[in-house]
């Protein structure tokens, strides 16, 4: 797998040029060809050669700083099939699910392959990632962006078009991540396929899919009692002693359900906490009782 952060900029490199306002343009490095922009054009030759962090001029005088881009700014300027997952919440999901070198990931929803490359990063080439995908639309834009990041197609990862429930033939998981429109209809699937203690983590966009994931996976009885969150980033504005938060953020993107695969014919300890009253509806008979189907 593809890592150069250090030395000098070589054919098939990717750079990213950010302009005078702070716009920035990711290019992959040809010889002879030609960056081509209103503020004039940038042969790729002029950049072959030099050390990442250098200023090159374009033919009418502007400057652009010249950086091997960050994973993050590659995700904000990748083409796109779905909309990504952003790099915060992309992050977030590695460090729930606890990946490393070796770890073998399940992705149902491989999107535009954002958090394909976050997941494939942290596992290496010792691990696995298996990414499901229905739409072939998507999974070629996923498949052109991960070999752009890495450089060539990893050799860690597995693309499977179709749909998970039908083509599902995984075992032993460590993780699996579902980036999907009703991930509640894959739960007992996912569960066959991760190993006891695996960790799972569902994206959803809105609370109706939260509450019916959650409470899906409740019914089900192989997880342990899910837990929900959501990442919000806010910037800061800094220009001399005037240092104040931005007037934008990086408001909601999406809540990250997590929970962990019980061993098999483990019974989940009773929650000790009761619920609000009408938090399940008038048919729900209190503690004890179990709540209704969402």
């Amino acid at each position: 797998m593809q890592w150069r952060r250090r030395g000098h900029f070589l054919a098939g490199d990717l750079v990213q040029l950010t302009d005078p306002r702070g716009k920035m343009h990711t290019i992959t490095l040809e010889p002879g060809q030609v960056f081509h922009t209103h503020r004039g054009q940038l042969p790729h030759d002029d950049l072959i050669g030099r050390p990442s962090g250098s200023a090159v001029t374009s033919s009418n005088g502007t400057t652009y700083l010249a950086l091997r881009p960050l994973l993050d700014d590659f995700v904000l300027s990748m083409p796109r099939g779905a909309t990504p997952i952003y790099p915060k919440d992309a992050a977030r999901i590695v460090g729930l699910c606890s990946l490393g070198p070796g770890a073998r990931v399940l992705e149902a929803g491989v999107g535009s392959g954002a958090l394909t490359c976050s997941l494939l990063r942290a596992v290496g080439d010792e691990g696995l990632v298996h990414s499901y995908e229905r739409r072939a639309d998507f999974a070629d834009v996923a498949a052109a962006n991960v070999a752009a990041w890495f450089g060539a197609r990893p050799v860690s990862w597995r693309l499977t078009v179709g749909d998970l429930l039908e083509r599902i033939d995984d075992s032993e998981m460590d993780a699996a991540v579902l980036d999907m429109l009703a991930p509640w209809e894959c739960v007992d699937a996912v569960a066959a396929a991760l190993a006891p203690g695996g960790v799972v983590v569902g994206y959803v966009a809105t609370t109706t899919q939260l509450s019916r994931l959650v409470e899906t996976m409740r019914l089900s009885g192989d997880w342990t009692e899910p837990r929900a969150e959501e990442s919000l980033l806010r910037t800061w504005h800094l220009d001399g002693l005037s240092v104040r938060p931005d007037h934008r953020m990086n408001g909601h993107t999406g809540f990250l359900v997590t929970a962990r695969r019980l061993a098999p014919g483990t019974v989940l300890p009773a929650r000790r906490r009761r619920p609000a009253p009408g938090a399940y509806g008038e048919d729900y008979d209190g503690p004890g009782a179990t709540p209704p189907e969402a």
